[in-house]
């Protein structure tokens, strides 16, 4: 699959054709990124999901119609004794934020921020953890 020549352009397209209170939503959860996560930056996964890099994929979003579900690619491997991170999967866990007032959460920072730190330990190679040369 051939990758999005401009990610940012895409995921505005993209949120533009969402519920405006979600969209205010996604924006400010990018605008948090930004500011969290030193040289963050935004790409498009093969499968068009609006996908957050710091050496690798880190974290994804998504517009349903009720939420913004913000992923975790290795939320299994994160610290949270909030219990905001939710699922089932081997790695994959997320956070739901259906208003500007669920971003204020200390916790969901301080995901973001070890998020940050386990891809700068082991960075990723899209969906595994680099291979490390012994």
């Amino acid at each position: 699959m051939k990758p999005v020549a401009n990610p940012g352009e895409w995921i505005d397209g993209y949120l533009e054709k969402k519920d405006p209170e979600l969209r205010k939503v996604a924006a400010a959860l990018r605008a948090l990124l930004k500011k969290t996560v030193r040289g963050c930056s935004e790409s498009v996964n093969p499968w068009k999901i609006p996908t957050f890099e710091s050496n690798g994929p880190m974290c994804m979003l998504m517009v349903g119609k009720k939420h913004v579900t913000f992923e975790f690619l290795r939320g299994t491997s994160l610290p949270d004794p909030e219990k905001l991170l939710k699922g089932t999967g081997k790695n994959l866990r997320h956070v739901k934020l259906r208003s500007l007032e669920d971003l204020q959460n200390p916790a969901l920072t301080k995901l973001l921020v070890a998020a940050t730190k386990l891809n700068k330990q082991q960075p990723m190679e899209g969906m595994k953890p680099k291979k490390t040369k012994s």
